[in-house]
């Protein structure tokens, strides 16, 4: 006998009523040659079955009784009125045709299967996935077309995408925390078409709160490149959704923003990356001096302060002065902005050296970026930005769990800060 018949599987354990009607379902449809996937297969009858019982019952639990079973004697004279056809998307076995019942008197409003709804489970997030990984609506559509065998327009696409705009823009403006151990900030270059395509800046920023969750916070379109004027905007629209201070605002030494961070929040500490000067270190040398740069640069950025650090700059303009003038002024310029850090203690020393926090961030960005070339409006392009940001974070507030390294981190932030850190809890 089979396992059907008898109830056990293979293993001599019993199997359970699903597992039953599904190797019986299986069994059929072997025997009537019926494939278990593809456009008619199997899960395709399934789901057209499953469906179409579902809104049956649905239609006799409004109407109060079972089909031609009607009492005489009732009060209502509401009965079925037929079908009609429909066919829904499902990102499982793609189009499915389904019969829907109807009503005399057009009351009957289904739950499985909404009125006008035309796509089934997780479709709308496929596509807004799909977009948030840079890919065209004429892209998506093709996608759809070979994988479900099924017919998506790009206006529905659009659609689609469009419905997050709102759910954007109320993300953007949503209040913040009042007070933030660290902001990092950065921009992305973007290209859209606005008469001629050019490259935009996407300003971004990530603060990290005071139980060590990553937030962030917005993102921003600008104008022309990248400039300090701009983020006084951005600062500015922070503070006024609630951020009222942050221990260190940290960035990649762009020109200007100390002044812009000291008018926001006065007592913040402005911190340069110090992985962007090293980087920007070696563009202006030779790649055959690198090595020995590498070892000459490491006693600046790891001093036990900022005197040791001025002697080792000193031994390296010695060294090197006469050959790199220009590395040397690119350190002696950011100089202000990038001793703050050697004043603490190695942990927090980790976590705000670098801009990290956020390149990570940036990283998803330019992948989605790159894939779709250019954008063919600002909207498209926050919005494709925006729905990586969401991948991250379904839940919609932007924020990402905390990572262990700020664990001691904010251990140490509570001391050295702790005339402003009780006033931080209480804001």
């Amino acid at each position: 006998m089979s396992a059907s018949t008898t109830g056990s599987n293979t293993s001599g354990r019993r199997s359970s009523p699903e597992q039953e009607a599904a190797a019986t379902m299986v069994a059929q449809a072997r025997e009537r040659g019926l494939d278990l996937t593809g456009p008619d297969g199997l899960l395709k009858v399934f789901t057209k079955n499953v469906l179409e019982t579902s809104l049956n019952e649905e239609m006799t639990e409004h109407l109060g009784h079972e089909k031609n079973q009607a009492d005489a004697e009732r009060e209502s004279a509401n009965i079925r009125n037929g079908t009609r056809q429909k066919t829904i998307l499902s990102d499982a076995v793609g189009e499915v045709p389904i019969e829907v019942p109807r009503d005399r008197d057009a009351t009957f409003d289904p739950v499985i299967v909404k009125k006008r709804q035309r796509r089934l489970g997780n479709v709308d997030e496929v596509v807004l996935s799909l977009y948030a990984k840079g890919l065209t609506t004429g892209e998506i559509s093709a996608h759809f077309a070979d994988i479900y065998g099924a017919s998506m327009s790009k206006e529905t696409i659009s659609r689609i995408t469009d419905k997050v705009i709102e759910e954007m823009e109320e993300w953007q403006n949503r209040p913040l925390d009042a007070v933030y151990a660290a902001v990092f900030i950065d921009a992305v270059h973007v290209k859209v078409r606005d008469g001629q395509v050019a490259n935009r800046p996407v300003y971004a920023a990530i603060g990290v709160t005071l139980d060590g969750r990553r937030d962030v916070l917005g993102l921003w379109m600008g104008t022309g490149g990248e400039g300090a004027k701009y983020w006084m905007s951005v600062l500015l629209d922070l503070k006024n959704r609630g951020v009222r201070d942050t221990f260190f605002l940290v960035c990649d030494g762009l020109k200007g923003i100390p002044e812009v961070v000291a008018n926001v929040w006065p007592q913040a500490i402005v911190q340069t990356c110090v992985i962007h000067l090293l980087r920007n270190s070696f563009r202006l040398v030779s790649r055959k001096h690198s090595d020995a740069l590498k070892k000459d640069l490491k006693p600046i950025y790891t001093a036990p302060n900022a005197d040791a650090a001025k002697n080792a700059l000193d031994e390296l303009e010695d060294k090197w002065g006469a050959r790199y003038g220009a590395m040397i002024r690119l350190w002696r310029n950011a100089w202000d902005e990038f001793i703050p850090f050697l004043d603490y203690d190695v942990e927090i020393r980790t976590v705000i050296c670098s801009t990290n926090a956020i390149e990570s961030l940036n990283a998803r960005y330019r992948r989605a970026v790159r894939a779709r070339g250019h954008f063919p409006s600002e909207q498209a392009a926050l919005k494709c930005l925006y729905l990586v940001t969401r991948s991250l974070d379904p839940t919609g507030t932007g924020r990402t769990r905390w990572t262990m390294r700020w664990k001691p981190a904010l251990n140490a932030f509570a001391i050295t800060f702790s005339d402003r850190w009780p006033a931080a809890e209480t804001y």
